[in-house]
């Protein structure tokens, strides 16, 4: 593994996304962005914009002047001796030192906009918008903002964020090179809760495997979701990752149904992986046919020129056309997660004793406009239910100048597990 030759980010890939952010907010009339960073310890699907700018720990909040040097307002000291760290033993650092604050509050923000003149100015804001799936109404805290607020009464502060992630959404060479890394650093950790994996063997083993492949190859995954037994019908934190319990002990028959996010340079791959326990029931296998057929489907309708709806349209014919459920969104964005397929939440009405909740709204198809442009990616995760038996299946696709770039087609069936002696694995 030390002989991977592992991508990095250039100088020249910093300029690239810095010319972006000028160019945009020349377009929109802006004098500045405001962008607000998610805590580096969210889990999958994060808000971390700030890394966008600064190539650096998540958290920090970023002041970017449409005629100067963005500046990042650090949450705590241990970032500023981390930075000084890096920059001593070499690394790329793309924030100089004279470009970094010590808090992030809001009197730190207002002394921020005071320095760079920005008390009458037209601020871009990436926070204040809805965002899935975690933030229904954005994240910038309540008190903070108010406080800003009543400091510059003469700046108008308009959100931006959704234009501008779909700005970035196609990536450069640069950072389609870190997507495949990851891609790849996904599929080993795949493969070895594979080999892990058999009867008698506990899930929290297979578990481990899995993310032990990911740190022994140079990154830090977030927590997957993983659901084991005969029939699940679920998607999270394995139960034991919250609640005081033992992790279930793996039986034949059973399946293990994962969502293995890979995440590296900041730059996310999921993985959809469908593992059997001994021989798949007859309904699993027919549920992996309809779920192959709606992935086949989005290989096909991810072309550049079509829409991101076009594509969710695509895939769910096949899932309509059968005769099961559909589970969840067969169809999301990477890089960033702003598009995601719609689904009937109905459907997930048939579990028995789904009649004890309350019900929930259709889930509709969320930015269907975007159109398609070579290098943005997307998590391609069709799925499909009959009786109680879910095959979840996919990996990361990449847009090309002709065709999709299929990073993951491991995922994209069902896996059998081929773990060894229970005595010898437990």
């Amino acid at each position: 593994m030390r002989d991977l030759e592992v991508p990095t980010y250039s100088m020249a890939e910093r300029d690239r996304r810095w010319d972006l952010a000028r160019g945009f907010m020349e377009r929109e009339g802006l004098d500045a962005l405001l962008v607000f960073g998610e805590h580096e310890d969210a889990g999958p699907a994060p808000f971390a914009y700030d890394t966008w700018f600064t190539n650096g720990r998540a958290g920090t909040t970023i002041v970017f002047p449409r005629d100067g040097e963005p500046v990042a307002l650090f949450p705590m000291e241990m970032f500023t001796k981390d930075h000084l760290e890096s920059t001593r033993r070499g690394d790329v650092i793309w924030i100089p030192p004279r470009s970094i604050r010590a808090s992030r509050d809001s009197r730190a923000i207002g002394e921020c906009l005071s320095e760079l003149g920005l008390g009458r100015a037209r601020i871009g804001v990436v926070g204040l918008e809805v965002h899935p799936p975690w933030h229904p109404e954005g994240i910038v805290p309540h008190r903070l903002w108010n406080n800003v607020l009543d400091e510059f009464p003469a700046v108008e502060f308009t959100p931006v964020g959704m234009a501008l992630l779909r700005l970035i959404m196609p990536l450069g060479s640069e950072e389609i090179a870190v997507v495949r890394h990851s891609a790849s650093i996904g599929d080993a950790m795949v493969r070895a809760m594979v080999e892990t994996a058999a009867a008698g063997v506990s899930e929290s083993v297979v578990y481990a495997a899995g993310m032990a492949a990911g740190y022994a190859r140079g990154t830090i995954p977030a927590a997957m979701h993983f659901w084991s037994g005969p029939n699940p019908l679920a998607s999270g934190l394995p139960q034991w990752g919250y609640r005081p319990q033992a992790p279930r002990v793996l039986q034949d028959g059973d399946i293990i149904s994962a969502e293995v996010f890979s995440h590296f340079g900041a730059r996310h791959t999921q993985h959809q992986a469908t593992i059997t326990i001994g021989e798949p029931h007859e309904d699993l296998r027919r549920a992996a046919e309809v779920a192959r057929a709606a992935y086949d489907a989005g290989l096909q309708a991810l072309r550049p020129g079509r829409t991101f709806g076009d594509v969710v349209d695509a895939m769910r014919k096949p899932l309509i056309a059968a005769d099961g459920w559909e589970f969840g969104p067969c169809l999301h964005a990477l890089n960033p997660m702003i598009a995601v397929s719609g689904f009937p939440a109905d459907a997930s009405r048939q579990m028995a004793g789904a009649e004890a909740y309350p019900p929930e709204a259709d889930h509709r198809t969320l930015s269907g406009d975007i159109e398609l442009r070579p290098g943005m990616s997307f998590a391609l995760e069709p799925n499909y239910v009959f009786g109680r038996h879910l095959a979840y299946i996919g990996g990361t696709v990449v847009i090309g100048e002709d065709a999709p770039i299929e990073l993951n087609p491991y995922t994209a069936q069902i896996l059998r597990a081929r773990g060894g002696s229970p005595a010898v694995s437990r």
